[in-house]
C-alpha cells in the first residue's frame, strides 16, 4: 500500500492507496513546529482508528507547500514506517512541461493537480484550467498536450474571512454557508453573502478570461474544501474532484517507481 501526504498552509491531508483505490483519507492541522515524533504519533493515531496496520505500507510520497516540514516529516517516515519517502521537487518525472519563467516557483500542489489532471482528462483534448480552493485559490491552465502553462492566485476563502473578524470591530466570525438570499436582513448571512457570491464571480471572471486566453474553451476541473460550494453556485464548473491531490500524488508515485 501507498502512503500519501500532501502538506498544505492550513491543513495536512493523508491518503493511503490500494493500487490505484484510496481506502482512507485524514485531514489535520498543518503546525510548523510539531515534531517528527508527534506527527508520527498523530499518524499512528490515525492509523488505529481506522484499523489500518502501518506495517502495511510499503511506500511513501510526500507533496509541501511549506519547506520547513519537510525535514520533520521525512524522519517521521524513516522512524515510523522504515521507509525514505518520495518527496515532490525538482528532479522528479511528472510527464508535465512545466511552460513557467522559473519553473522552480510553481508550487508542489500546483504541480501534482496538473498531472492527476491530465491523467484523468487530456484524453478529452482541450485545455483545462484547475481550480484549487485551497489556503489561496490557485488558477492553473494545463494544455491536453501537457503543457503548463501557469495561471492565477487569489487569496484563499478561509484567510479572507478571517481577515475580515479580524479587521473589523463588529463583524464576526461566520460559518462559510450559503444564506438563503444575496440581499440579506442580518449581519452573519449578509457576510455570507458576500464572501460566497463575492467568491464565485471571482472564479467566474478569471475563469472566462483564462478561457478566452486559451482559444474560447476549456474543461474546468475544481479540488479543496470549497469546491463542492462553489460548484453548486456557477456553470464554470465541470466536474468536482475532492481527492485531485491525492490521486496526483499516486501517479507521480508510479511514474517514478517504474
Amino acid at each position: 500500500m501507498l502512503l500519501v501526504i500532501d502538506v498544505g498552509n492550513t491543513n495536512i491531508v493523508a491518503g493511503v492507496f490500494d493500487d490505484k483505490e484510496l481506502v482512507c483519507h485524514w485531514r489535520f492541522s498543518t503546525d510548523r513546529s510539531k515534531t517528527a515524533d508527534e506527527y508520527g504519533i498523530l499518524l499512528r493515531s490515525m492509523f488505529n482508528y481506522t484499523r489500518m496496520p502501518m506495517d502495511q505500507i510499503k511506500a511513501i510520497i510526500i507533496s509541501s507547500v511549506v519547506p520547513p516540514l519537510i525535514v520533520p516529516l521525512c524522519h517521521m517516515c524513516e522512524r515510523y514506517f522504515e521507509l525514505t519517502p518520495m518527496v515532490v521537487g525538482p528532479g522528479i518525472k511528472s510527464g508535465i512541461s512545466l511552460r513557467y519563467d522559473n519553473p522552480r516557483e510553481v508550487g508542489a500542489d500546483r504541480i501534482v493537480n496538473a498531472v492527476a489532471a491530465f491523467d484523468k482528462y487530456s484524453k478529452k483534448g482541450m485545455p483545462m484550467i484547475i481550480v484549487d480552493f485551497g489556503t489561496a485559490t490557485t488558477f492553473c491552465a494545463l494544455l491536453p498536450t501537457g503543457e503548463y502553462l501557469g495561471g492565477a492566485i487569489a487569496p484563499g476563502i478561509g484567510i479572507s474571512t478571517e481577515a475580515l473578524f479580524q479587521r473589523t470591530a463588529k463583524l464576526p466570525r461566520i460559518e462559510l454557508i450559503k444564506p438563503k438570499n444575496v440581499i440579506s436582513r442580518n449581519t452573519v448571512n449578509a457576510m455570507q453573502a458576500g464572501v460566497i457570491y463575492g467568491f464565485v464571480g471571482q472564479m467566474d471572471g478569471i475563469v472566462r478570461h483564462m478561457k478566452e486566453e486559451l482559444g474560447g474553451n476549456a474543461f474546468v476541473v475544481a479540488t479543496g474544501g470549497f469546491a463542492n460550494t462553489m460548484a453548486a453556485e456557477s456553470d464554470s464548473i465541470d466536474v468536482v474532484e475532492p481527492f485531485l491531490t491525492l490521486d496526483g500524488l499516486r501517479i507521480l508515485h508510479e511514474k517514478n517507481s517504474k
